[in-house]
């Protein structure tokens, strides 16, 4: 395969990846207010009693609340997703995920404020893997509010092939032993309906059976990575109610379905300063990890 294209076999023309490098750096830039509703119905969606009046600041990673891409349906992909080519390189492998993110924390968005996010597309790569082709896109965000700089995140959104006949799963790592903190989770149909209705999330694995399992190959409806990664952050604050959170980062290791119950794990460091969090499957594999720092 010459070097710079990767083939997809479900298309008839090889990608070069000098098309989609022309996306890196390309910028947009949207504008919200911090209102309570979004934040009531996410506390409630995790059976949270909280309330937001204004001035109030929201627990991180809060803020995939705002900023919601409202496409029209006649720019929505067959996915669900908005079509690409716009913002997001037009990547033609047909699985989207979120593999990952890391976030910097400086102060809290806080109920009322006026909110402005810059987003840049920093980097676009492939390579041949085990399955096929991926390609991996990472999107820089700045959020600000009316004092200064609120966060920064780093976005990962990996896309591969679909499967093919007989294809074996990768080897899936054992999730730690011996949690200090694990609470179980009933990912239902309606709880990936509530978060993908929150976050405007139109993507159809998250609620669509039959184009999941039909289409996409997944054995059930898949639970989206910043729901997980909003679990244990929700976990750490559950117990350390007082922890202020400077950075958190996590990555996607293997996807969770609806078909049984999952847990969110953490275990604080013994020196302090950090918490290592993980989600792991009904089999005790790992599916997500990540780490916060605390002050």
């Amino acid at each position: 395969m010459p070097v710079g294209t990767f083939a997809n076999e479900t298309m008839s023309e090889t990608i070069l990846i000098e098309t989609l490098h022309r996306w890196i750096g390309k910028t947009a830039a949207a504008e919200d207010r911090v209102m309570p509703g979004p934040a009531h119905a996410l506390a409630a969606t995790l059976d949270r009693d909280l309330q937001f009046a204004e001035g109030d600041p929201l627990p991180p990673p809060w803020h995939w609340l705002y900023f919601v891409s409202m496409s029209a349906m006649a720019e929505t992909g067959p996915d669900g997703h908005p079509t690409r080519g716009g913002f997001l390189p037009p990547v033609p492998l047909p699985r989207r995920m979120w593999a990952g993110s890391r976030m910097d924390f400086f102060r809290p968005l806080r109920v009322g404020d006026s909110i402005r996010r810059v987003s840049e597309i920093t980097h676009v790569g492939a390579k041949e893997g085990r399955s096929g082709p991926l390609v991996f896109v990472t999107v820089r965000h700045e959020i600000a509010g009316p004092d200064g700089p609120l966060l920064t995140e780093e976005h990962d959104i990996a896309y591969r092939d679909l499967p093919k006949a007989g294809e074996k799963a990768p080897p899936a790592k054992a999730a730690p032993p011996d949690p200090a903190w694990q609470r179980e989770i009933v990912a239902d149909p309606v709880l990936l309906f509530r978060y993908s209705a929150l976050t405007y999330n139109s993507h159809r694995i998250h609620y669509d059976h039959p184009y999941v399992t039909a289409v996409e190959g997944y054995p059930g409806l898949v639970v989206h990575g910043p729901l997980l990664a909003t679990l244990l952050l929700d976990l750490l604050l559950r117990n350390r109610p007082q922890a202020i959170v400077t950075r958190f980062e996590f990555r996607a290791r293997l996807p969770l379905f609806d078909a049984a119950p999952f847990s969110v794990c953490g275990r604080p460091d013994p020196h302090g300063g950090t918490v290592n969090l993980w989600a792991q499957d009904a089999a005790a594999q790992l599916c997500m990890d990540a780490t916060a720092m605390v002050a």
